[in-house]
């Protein structure tokens, strides 16, 4: 299936193996083994020509480490700063935390497709729209909240249901005041609530059935998180009449090129690092597995 308008690569370097020197200037805790970086382009030339959409992900080079996949969460600070929340799980990782504030690195990118954000709003029609993140797969949402935050009168209602093991695990904690301040409607669930947890208990799959849905045929539902997630969020979607080419998902799996070279990342006849990571749910509906559709 050829890749829709909505899945066009924004600004692609005709050069993928072009690396960006970067330097990391800021680094803070998100939640255990989650660290929040901002990356500063050395050159201000580079800083200028880099552009991204939300959904899209860098390779981030640790030279005699290797390189890793990151989606890309935020560009921040007069477009200074690229931000990247990292969970600590591999070699490159794991040399990235230990290297902290002040590391020199690599950066190759943008690379990969986008969030639909054409599609919420034709001029006549606003659609509504959900976010669905399971523990880190909010940082790949996040630039799309942002977007939506900013083109607010371009969307209806936002709502974002985030799902995380403990309280401890919620990324962002720290923002969500504020995107609540911004219009966004936000619900949190956790598998194993502390003793001063008063929210949800339970996946997060079971908060899109408990919200309203007023507009089933207008609302768009993207989620990132683990596939097994992912596939009930769809089938809670679709369970709710929303249309099935609304339902759009990221899949996060073992990127090591970038360009579709190495196989690493293949999915069936796809690749996730130049098909994806963003696909219609309708495009990997098969080969995610899922049955009863």
């Amino acid at each position: 299936m050829n890749a829709t308008a909505d899945q066009k690569k924004a600004s692609p370097l005709s050069e993928p193996w072009y690396t960006f020197p970067v330097t990391i200037r800021r680094a803070y805790a998100e939640a255990p083994n989650v660290m929040t970086y901002d990356f500063e382009f050395d050159h201000h030339a580079d800083a200028r020509q880099y552009a991204f959409a939300p959904g899209q992900f860098n390779m981030l080079y640790v030279p005699g480490a290797g390189e890793a996949a990151i989606s890309i969460a935020e560009r921040t600070n007069q477009d200074r700063f690229l931000k990247h929340t990292i969970r600590t799980v591999g070699i490159v990782t794991r040399a990235i935390a230990k290297g902290g504030v002040g590391m020199s690195l690599g950066l190759r990118g943008p690379f990969g497709t986008r969030w639909p954000v054409d599609s919420f709003s034709d001029g006549s029609v606003k659609r509504d729209v959900i976010l669905v993140a399971g523990g880190i797969g909010l940082a790949p949402l996040r630039s799309l909240l942002l977007f939506l935050i900013e083109h607010r009168e371009k969307v209806g209602s936002v709502s974002l249901l985030i799902g995380a093991r403990s309280p401890e695990d919620v990324v962002y904690e720290s923002e969500l005041h504020g995107w609540r301040e911004n219009g966004v409607e936000i619900h949190v669930t956790v598998d194993r609530p502390d003793q001063n947890w008063r929210g949800h208990v339970g996946v997060v799959t079971l908060l899109l059935g408990r919200i309203a849905i007023p507009r089933p045929q207008s609302t768009f539902v993207l989620t990132c998180g683990p596939e097994v997630m992912m596939r009930y969020v769809a089938k809670s979607a679709i369970n709710s009449k929303i249309p099935t080419e609304n339902v759009w998902l990221a899949l996060e799996r073992n990127m090591n090129c970038a360009i579709g070279l190495c196989g690493h990342c293949q999915l069936g006849p796809k690749f996730i690092c130049k098909d994806g990571p963003v696909f219609r749910y309708d495009q990997v509906r098969d080969l995610l597995g899922v049955q009863d559709f």
